[in-house]
């Protein structure tokens, strides 16, 4: 992949007086990064209309979401209107696992891509080190008479650290005698994972953030009450670490155009998009904002639309669904070593895939655009045949090469996107008071088209303590497979009619949701045979390599 000295830079000041951002809200980290005050967005009034970025089922064969993103923000720049793309930070566990980074690629990057996939602003390390400030806190209150009554066998709160390493999933801590507490089980999340992460992209200010760093449950008394971080006198502390993190990082793409890159929460764990505060920045700034979420249709855009949204005042005005040949030929029955080769039968049984992702769309009264992300080993008469059915949906269509040709590539994409969005009749699936369990059933009936919702009884158990503590009606965020649209990876397509299984609840209570395992849930990944790490090293020039 084209590192950042392949693009002309322009200095990020310049950037930031394009969009009249005054000085003084401006931190510099270099020449190209800088962080932009969330204090600034007490002088913006939203003006743009927000664009949301989603896909089908995600495929190992990889579907091109953040390059769509960016490829389309800088074509809406190009016909003459202002726009700002809004993503995640990537986290180092994927830079140097298989995922690799996460700023885009061929002629559609965020830059400068070295820094923003390695350390950037040191977002993620204080998001660590404020987690773990308060995993320190429970240990030493514990040794120190336990006054609060902690049941250390229903402790909640993890460590946290952001790289894959498996071996740390399930630890022991306290090992050595007296003097280092009192041993018992513990294991550690990668930080994107961490509610303090989810917290920190929900945050209105500092006040909100200390607010609910201040109400997450790091576990339960032995008489079966939550034990908050207010409880342990340390969400001043937190706040502190993070007075900086909360601020937006302000780059550019390839070709100039802003870009706010901020925060970096899960898609499954937790709700899988940048931070409130520089989406809401973005739409003061600009006349279109193109905001990203994790995986697909079913996990972030469903999270985005119902909860992130709402919490946020945010009306969206227009979805993508990125689909490609190669994903929707492997939904079809396909071999992934196989998919280069042209087979319209697999890729007719793949697009009932799509179709559920566009059906569900809809069902938020928003109007639906499918981006065709176009590889090199597409047939003509593939694209072609997948644009046709794609437009006998009555849903509009373009073919996107920002990869090869930069905002070119997808100005297509963009008239429409400018032309049909429209957020007049958006509207979430339901109530956000509404009963977990009433969440549930439908999200499972109308997103993953489930006929019958099962609940364990370790779900049933856990679900009657969270309502009996008064969390009862939070809003919910489901962690399933991002394989499937049901909770089995092993269903690919678009399967339908079966029961749908909750396994048991976790309560992230600052972050305001609960969240409904519906499968296996990895907070720690683990590193490959080879992964990407043994790829990437440093010249004496200190110019890097193999980092993508």
């Amino acid at each position: 992949m084209a590192g950042s000295s392949t693009f002309q830079l322009k200095p990020i000041r310049k950037i930031a007086e394009a969009l009249s951002i005054p000085p003084e809200y401006l931190k510099f980290y270099g020449d190209h990064v800088a962080k932009v005050s969330h204090k600034l967005l007490n002088h913006l009034e939203p003006k743009g209309k927000l664009i949301v970025v989603t896909a089908m089922t995600p495929t190992p064969a990889g579907e091109g979401k953040t390059t769509t993103s960016i490829g389309l923000s800088m074509a809406i720049n190009k016909l003459g209107y202002s726009s700002i793309v809004t993503l995640r930070e990537p986290s180092l566990g994927p830079v140097f696992g298989i995922k690799g980074g996460a700023t885009g690629g061929g002629k559609a990057q965020v830059l400068p891509m070295e820094d923003i996939n390695l350390h950037f602003t040191g977002d993620i390390h204080a998001v660590t080190s404020a987690h773990n400030l308060i995993s320190a806190m429970i240990d030493a209150h514990i040794k120190f008479g336990n006054e609060l009554d902690i049941d250390v066998t229903r402790i909640s709160w993890p460590r946290a650290m952001d790289m894959n390493d498996r071996a740390l999933r399930q630890i022991i801590v306290g090992l050595g005698g007296h003097a280092n507490g009192y041993p018992r089980q513990d294991g550690f999340v990668i930080t994107a994972a961490s509610e303090i992460m989810a917290i920190l992209c929900l945050a209105k200010d500092l006040q909100d953030l200390k607010k609910r760093v201040g109400e997450v449950v790091i576990g339960w008394t032995r008489t079966n009450k939550p034990v908050r971080v207010f409880d342990l006198k340390v969400q001043g502390s937190v706040a502190v670490l993070l007075k900086d993190a909360l601020n937006p990082n302000l780059v550019q793409t390839s070709e100039n155009t802003p870009a706010f890159i901020h925060g970096g929460p899960f898609a499954n764990i937790a709700h899988g998009t940048n931070s409130i505060i520089a989406t809401k920045m973005a739409l003061g700034l600009s006349d279109f904002v193109v905001t990203e979420t994790g995986f697909g249709s079913d996990l972030g855009a469903e999270k985005f639309l119902d909860f992130v949204a709402p919490t946020a005042g945010f009306k969206p005005s227009l979805i993508v669904i990125v689909a490609t040949v190669r994903a929707l030929k492997y939904h079809g029955g396909m071999n992934l070593k196989e998919l280069g080769t042209p087979n319209i039968e697999a890729l007719h049984r793949g697009i009932e895939n799509l179709k559920v992702h566009i059906e569900n769309m809809r069902k938020y009264g928003l109007p639906v655009v499918v981006a065709v992300n176009r590889f090199d080993t597409d047939a003509p008469q593939e694209i072609e045949f997948l644009c046709e059915k794609v437009e006998k949906l009555n849903v509009a269509v373009a073919v996107n090469e920002a990869f090869a040709k930069g905002s070119e590539g997808a100005l297509d994409l963009a008239r429409k996107v400018v032309q049909l969005a429209d957020g007049t009749n958006y509207r979430p699936l339901f109530d956000a008071s509404e009963p977990i369990r009433k969440k549930i059933d439908v999200l499972a009936r109308e997103i993953y088209r489930a006929k019958d919702v099962a609940f364990t009884k370790d779900a049933e158990e856990s679900l009657e303590r969270l309502e009996q503590n008064g969390y009862g009606n939070l809003p919910v965020i489901v962690a399933k497979t991002q394989y499937s649209i049901s909770d089995d990876p092993a269903k690919l397509g678009a399967p339908r009619d079966y029961t749908f299984t909750v396994r048991d609840f976790l309560l992230s209570a600052g972050a305001g949701f609960v969240v409904a395992v519906c499968g296996d849930i990895m907070l720690m990944p683990g590193l490959g045979k080879k992964p990407n790490a043994v790829n990437i090293d440093i010249d004496p020039d200190g110019n890097i390599i193999g980092l993508f």
